[in-house]
């Protein structure tokens, strides 16, 4: 299940969860932390804190951008900090910086949960298709992915990225994504959506406040992988990591 707030919500997220009367999933995904018992529970925060308790005890890590995942009992089982900074500049409509106020994470992780291997990313790590082809070679059938972007971006590339991931890499694509307006006056596209390993969008949540739910299923994974078997079929041996130019390093074309 994958359930997108308002950004930012945190709130929101526990009665969203229980109103809609998804008590009985085995996984809940919010685009920011937050704390429901009974259930896996994972949530990313733009600002860098995370909260961990139910007394709404915050945690800053590392002035870092992470995501939490939390058992049912309410016990912190794995964290991750976003690898890549969103450093963008968008003609005409705006530009972020997060590498001024944020330090980047580098260390790539998965976890089990429930007999399932699950690789963790956020938002912008979206668009590096290395993280995502690491995890599954290390054996994630899932990826998880809160994320919050902008309506910008969001129209265009959101669902393209997400079934190309899942494709590519044939596992299942959870991401939950902030909606609507935040501060300094910018829109999320929202959009939250589960796609399997053949790339078929299993669910999507409607604008506003929402849940998405589909199950995650390992037979599924295996019975892609073995029709098409892209990732037994790689050749690393011919694939030699080319230098990058400094046109490139600066953000411009190389030609």
């Amino acid at each position: 299940m994958v359930v997108p707030l308002p950004a930012p919500d945190l709130d929101a997220a526990p009665s969203v969860v229980v109103g809609r009367a998804y008590e009985t999933a085995e996984l809940v995904l919010l685009p920011q932390a937050s704390r429901l018992q009974g259930t896996y529970l994972i949530g990313g925060n733009g600002t860098g804190k995370t909260t961990l308790i139910e007394n709404l005890i915050v945690q800053d890590i590392e002035q870092g951008m992470g995501v939490c995942v939390l058992d049912p009992h309410g016990d912190l089982i794995g964290r991750y900090s976003k690898i890549h900074m969103f450093d963008v500049v968008l003609d005409g409509v705006t530009q972020f910086q997060e590498s001024a106020t944020i330090t980047p994470g580098d260390e790539i992780v998965l976890l089990d949960i429930d007999g399932i291997k699950v690789g963790l990313a956020i938002c912008y790590d979206l668009r590096f298709p290395e993280l995502f082809r690491i995890l599954a070679l290390r054996g994630a059938e899932a990826i998880i992915l809160p994320a919050a972007f902008t309506m910008t971006t969001g129209k265009d590339h959101w669902e393209t990225l997400i079934r190309a991931r899942a494709i590519e890499n044939e596992l299942y694509m959870i991401a939950a994504a902030q909606w609507g307006m935040h501060p300094p006056g910018n829109w999320c596209y929202g959009r939250s959506m589960i796609v399997d390993p053949w790339g078929t969008v299993l669910a999507t949540a409607a604008d506003g406040i929402g849940v998405a739910r589909a199950t995650v299923s390992r037979s599924r994974v295996e019975s892609v992988r073995r029709q098409i078997p892209s990732l037994a079929n790689r050749r690393p041996e011919a694939y030699k990591w080319p230098e990058e130019t400094s046109n490139l390093m600066a953000g411009l074309r190389s030609y």
